[in-house]
């Protein structure tokens, strides 16, 4: 069985996700760095098999899109172009940053650690990811 990726996606940086080989658990990887996301998945998608990417939807509450949801736009047209024959699927993420932190405090990781640039957006991919593997 193939891996399924996860992405929260930000302007500066992305937090990514995956599964392992038979869709059960949500692993974080390190978060990379926005401009080099697409060699990014190029690299991971030619070394391991990898069945669909999930992007992360930034959303309202009244579940328009949100303002930073204009930054995903570019990067999902490249994606169509780059990886044609990717499934491709967005998910809302609504909450994903608050649900973050507060795993990361209950998981007892101390204030620095919690503030380190990247550590929210890699737990959000696997929340993301996780979400996707209870609903589907």
């Amino acid at each position: 069985m193939a891996r399924i990726l996860a992405i929260d996606y930000g302007r500066k940086r992305c937090g990514i996700a995956v599964t392992d080989t038979l869709q059960i658990i949500a692993n974080g990887l390190p978060t990379v760095p926005t401009h080099q996301l697409m060699d990014f998945l190029k690299e991971y998608c030619g070394r391991e098999e990898v069945e669909m990417i999930i992007v992360g939807e930034p959303r309202q509450m009244d579940g328009t899109p949100s303002e930073s949801a204009r930054y995903i736009e570019p990067f999902l047209k490249r994606l169509a172009k780059e990886m044609p024959d990717m499934r491709v699927i967005r998910r809302d993420e609504r909450f994903t940053s608050v649900i973050a932190h507060r795993e990361m405090i209950a998981a007892g990781f101390r204030k620095s650690q919690r503030q380190e640039k990247g550590r929210a957006d890699e737990m959000s991919a696997v929340i993301i990811l996780t979400e996707y593997l209870q609903n589907r």
